[in-house]
């Protein structure tokens, strides 16, 4: 089978090299022509673990190719993926189409067979109907089939994601295309991956609809963080506690400064609009939104507190930078707004990050010192604020009291021990965790 996908960002090329190690013919069509040199260079655009191999490998079995002409990549191909960005537009918050019919017009003015358009990036309720009437009005007589293939993947376990998924979702009319596509993931159907066939609305509505209730899990255990704080409760042992019911389970169960990335916070808003547009307003979604976006911009006034009330003059440690970790994205980081409120009050930002640095200079303001390492960014820390987990964090707990100059920790993602830092002199802040005396207390009985 001969495929091609149009888009080579993070869901094009993830796809194209796992659709590749299936045994698939993929031609990724990307129109950056820097990025395509990247890619014929074998450098990987994107950080994601095991990729540039999975990459490498397949491009040496001649499984991916990366054409520079649209007409060679689509020739012969039975299906074509849309896998276009389809950013908040400005000012409403709807997802920007404009990439997506821009593909699918040149896809359709220059095939010269027929073919099965598929969406992968993630489009509003209805887009599929419009592919579909738009691939007809160009080129009636050659029959093109739509279909929608919404991706789930995370960033960091993108290609475990794709390889071992929970399900895969086809939304399409065409007995044709069902054919195609049952085909094409076959190698999922061997170990037993259910794949579930519905209609084009459904399949839209699943991707935003699975993106919303993920992001409300987190905003809801955001907001028991808050609570925890006011009641001397430990919002890690409530996450555990209605965690290991089957009805709620563990995951998206982790308290922090907000969700960040590509998918969440422009899915939210989309699904929000997509509601309001329907005359279903979705309330759920609006406070999650809200509540979101209020808690990003909480953060920077949280570290300030915790420094007694002031840090102008003071040098602190940022660690972690992009939205999760495994991934060098910064699209939604709640590190930006920290940063850049921490900055307007006169403190010294030094920061590190194990991948994203490059992606976060254009994005921060200038003032800010990017360290070498973690080690570099915590010399002559008056405080230290953890953003994002990465492994590498957790073993510094032992040695931040010869690292940093002051004894200030913000842990924003609860990923040290309260007990064993406070015991060592330093005033530990985290997220919905204890105060000393309520560990005191809990203690004594």
């Amino acid at each position: 089978m001969r495929i091609a996908i149009i888009g080579g960002g993070y869901v094009g090329l993830v796809s194209g090299a796992c659709f590749a190690e299936f045994g698939v013919s993929v031609a990724v069509v990307e129109a950056d022509a820097g990025k395509r040199q990247m890619l014929l260079d074998g450098r990987i655009p994107i950080y994601e673990p095991g990729l540039d191999r999975l990459v490498a490998e397949n491009v040496t079995a001649g499984r991916l190719t990366f054409p520079a002409r649209l007409e060679d990549g689509i020739a012969e191909a039975e299906a074509i993926f849309i896998a276009v960005g389809t950013p908040a537009r400005r000012g409403d918050g709807h997802a920007d189409l404009t990439y997506v019919f821009a593909a699918v017009e040149q896809v359709v003015r220059a095939l010269d067979h027929p073919a099965i358009l598929v969406t992968k990036s993630t489009v509003p309720v209805g887009t599929g109907r419009k592919i579909a009437e738009l691939a007809r009005q160009l080129r009636p007589e050659l029959g093109i089939e739509v279909a929608a293939n919404p991706e789930f993947l995370r960033e960091g376990s993108a290609i475990t994601d794709f390889m071992r998924p929970d399900r895969v979702v086809v939304g399409t009319e065409s007995a044709r295309a069902r054919a195609v596509l049952r085909q094409l993931y076959r190698p999922l159907y061997l170990i037993e991956a259910p794949i579930v066939f519905t209609g084009l609305e459904t399949a839209e509505l699943i991707k935003y609809a699975a993106n919303g209730y993920l992001a409300m899990k987190i905003t809801f255990i955001n907001e028991m963080a808050d609570l925890c704080e006011k009641l001397g409760a430990d919002v890690n042992d409530v996450a555990r506690g209605i965690g290991l019911d089957g009805r709620i389970g563990r995951k998206f169960l982790h308290a922090g400064p907000g969700f960040g990335g590509s998918c969440f916070p422009k899915d939210t808003l989309a699904l929000m609009r997509i509601a309001e547009e329907a005359g279903a307003p979705s309330r759920l979604i609006q406070s999650v939104v809200s509540v979101n976006d209020a808690r990003k911009e909480q953060m920077a006034a949280r570290v300030v507190a915790a420094c007694g009330g002031r840090v102008e003059g003071l040098c602190i440690a940022v660690l972690g930078l992009a939205f999760k970790p495994e991934t060098d994205d910064m699209r939604e980081a709640p590190s930006l707004p920290l940063i850049h409120g921490l900055v307007a009050q006169g403190a010294r930002i030094v920061a590190f990050d194990p991948e994203a640095m490059a992606a976060a200079r254009a994005l921060l303001p200038d003032g800010v010192v990017f360290a070498a390492s973690a080690a570099q960014a915590l010399a002559d820390a008056d405080a230290l604020v953890l953003v994002t987990e990465w492994n590498e964090f957790r073993a510094l707990a032992p040695r931040l009291a010869e690292l940093m100059r002051g004894r200030v920790i913000v842990d924003l993602r609860n990923v040290f021990d309260p007990r064993t830092l406070r015991d060592a002199g330093f005033a530990y802040h985290g997220i919905g965790r204890p105060k000393p005396a309520a560990l005191l207390k809990d203690s004594v009985s």
